[in-house]
């Protein structure tokens, strides 16, 4: 074979042996040429890419449900992270059982200089009243709020730990804000719309990496950005 496509059996070996190592195109196609094979057998990933050229360039994975991305991706990303993590769910309580020892995370990340943001929504807003109703669940999304509060108050966050800002989206900005989830750690996102009557976890998810300027996650960046910009810190009542 190493003689019909101008290359070393050493090489070849080499190539199959290392998943990450992707040789040049005209030299994939003689060595599925010489096997019989299709190219995207020996080299997927190769084919992955070489579609992956327009709005879906910046897309890393896609979950159809939130729950079923590990635990380990968000503690990845989160620990990752050196400037910047944005937590902009309606409720993020979820982190609180989805992340080890996410507390001390959250000071560990603040004490590095890391700044971090909660964008929640208002507990006793109308939006969020409506959302009960149509999720109709024990765990409500009020309480949900409310166990982040406290949660976030054992860390320090609504007593001026700094690097930890905690706010409530506007009024006008709930329905925007119900109904999509920008979670952001530096140049990734983790992106969630909510779909009609499903709580967070039943809806789908995408993992973003920044590509380019003006790309899907500037958009979804963007989004969580103009929230924040109209939102208030939490009350001093709720501190």
């Amino acid at each position: 074979m190493a003689a019909r496509i101008g290359v070393t059996s050493k090489t070849v070996e080499r190539w199959l042996a290392d998943e990450d190592l992707v040789p040049h195109a005209r030299n994939r196609e003689d060595a599925a040429r010489a096997l019989g094979v299709d190219e995207d057998m020996l080299w997927p990933k190769a084919i992955k890419e070489r579609l992956k050229t327009g709005g879906d360039l910046e897309i890393v994975e896609s979950f159809p449900y939130r729950s079923a991305a590990p635990s380990a991706l968000w503690a990845s990303l989160i620990e990752e992270s050196q400037n910047d993590l944005f937590f902009s769910g309606y409720t993020n309580y979820f982190f609180w059982t989805h992340v080890p020892a996410f507390s001390q995370v959250l000071r560990r990340k603040t004490k590095q200089g890391v700044r971090v943001r909660f964008l929640l929504g208002d507990p006793d807003g109308e939006v969020t009243r409506q959302r009960e109703t149509i999720e109709d669940v024990a765990l409500t999304v009020s309480t949900r709020i409310h166990m982040t509060l406290e949660e976030l108050k054992r860390v320090g966050g609504l007593e001026g730990l700094e690097g930890l800002e905690v706010h409530f989206s506007a009024p006008e900005d709930a329905v925007n804000h119900v109904s999509l989830s920008v979670f952001r750690f530096d140049e990734q996102e983790l992106v969630t719309p909510h779909l009609a009557r499903l709580v967070g976890h039943d809806s789908p998810l995408m993992h973003l990496r920044r590509v380019k300027e003006g790309g899907m996650f500037d958009r979804f960046a963007e989004h969580a950005e103009e929230l924040w910009s109209r939102s208030r810190p939490v009350p001093e009542s709720l501190n």
